[in-house]
């Protein structure tokens, strides 16, 4: 069985049932292509996980609904001031999301929330950023083809439906067509990112959005590859793969504080100097972001291991250096 195909044949069962109205255990067998057993199992578990599903005889057969109101219960319940203050400050948080399938539910979705309120209390909430704010990072700027491509993979994603894409390389600086296997988005680093198994190289890879110069669903269907259930970008400081390695940095006393109080990588190990200085070890890919945020440090750093990393971090520097150095002469002093 195909990992996630309880849940994803679930998903389609509550799917159909909320756009047709009513169907038949048979009807949602046929959809599906599993038993009517394996149907009276999925009706029961939706039911026992909460969703509001019921049976009912109509023209001599029984026919299943689903509640178009599951969150009536809410309503009665009720939200409490903190509970229904934090979501609608949370919308803040939610920028991650502008342009996607979401957006529009979640504007809906606040809107209600905000509906809720008191004008006073909005005057209130709405006062909040100048307390507690969110810095966005820079978002992609998404044009209609690019939704349409995030509408697709989704549907992709939940049916394991392999994609033909073609996409453009800036490594190569080319465009190349792909047949993928799409397991997830990723929002990183203020961008959406693909992460698909290509089975003609049997590696996993991760593809930015913006891109992806076309994309078409096909037919055929998958099954995941172990490489596809590892955390995209697990070995990365920033939206890269690649093979760990064991890095050690030497940081000045000046901006070892820094450095400390915060946790860079999960792998991470401290060891503090007598004189204030820092040394940091972590298993990570040596990539373009690790050598951007080392030489974010500027003199602040050195890289201890290894040495292939010192290498190029110096190169950097030098490159750096010259740049500055011929232009010089050109600048006004000040």
């Amino acid at each position: 069985m195909p990992r996630n195909a309880e849940v994803i044949r679930q998903w389609t069962i509550l799917r159909e049932l909320e756009s047709s109205r009513r169907a038949t255990i048979q009807r949602l067998a046929d959809l599906t292509g599993v038993t009517t057993r394996t149907i009276r199992r999925d009706l029961e578990a939706l039911q026992q996980a909460g969703f509001p599903l019921y049976d009912e005889a109509a023209d001599g057969r029984k026919f299943w609904r689903l509640d178009t109101r599951p969150f009536k219960g809410l309503r009665e319940t009720g939200f409490t001031v903190a509970e229904l203050s934090a979501l609608y400050f949370s919308r803040t948080l939610m920028n991650c999301l502008a342009g996607t399938p979401f957006q529009e539910a979640l504007e809906t979705a606040f809107g209600k929330l905000e509906a809720a309120l008191t004008p006073r209390m909005r005057e209130f909430l709405d006062r909040l950023p100048a307390v507690l704010a969110v810095k966005t990072e820079p978002a992609p700027r998404l044009r209609h083809v690019q939704r349409e491509h995030i509408a697709r993979l989704l549907d992709a994603i939940l049916h394991q439906r392999r994609v033909a894409m073609r996409y453009h390389s800036f490594t190569s600086r080319r465009q190349k067509d792909y047949i993928v296997d799409p397991h997830r988005l990723v929002y990183a680093h203020g961008g959406l990112y693909l992460f698909a198994y290509v089975p003609a190289y049997k590696q996993a890879r991760t593809f930015a959005l913006e891109r992806i110069r076309a994309l078409s669903p096909l037919q055929e269907a998958f099954e995941s590859a172990p490489e596809a259930a590892e955390t995209p970008f697990a070995h990365s400081l920033g939206i890269y793969e690649g093979v760990p390695e064991r890095v050690k940095l030497w940081f000045s006393p000046k901006v070892a504080p820094y450095v400390q109080e915060r946790v860079w990588h999960p792998t991470q190990q401290l060891e503090p100097g007598e004189d204030g200085s820092v040394v940091m070890s972590m298993e990570v890919c040596a990539d373009q972001a690790l050598r951007s945020w080392i030489l974010s440090f500027g003199c602040g750093v050195r890289v201890l291991a290894p040495p292939d990393l010192a290498r190029q971090v110096a190169g950097d520097l030098r490159a750096a250096g010259a740049l500055y150095e011929s232009a010089l002469p050109e600048m006004p002093a000040q």
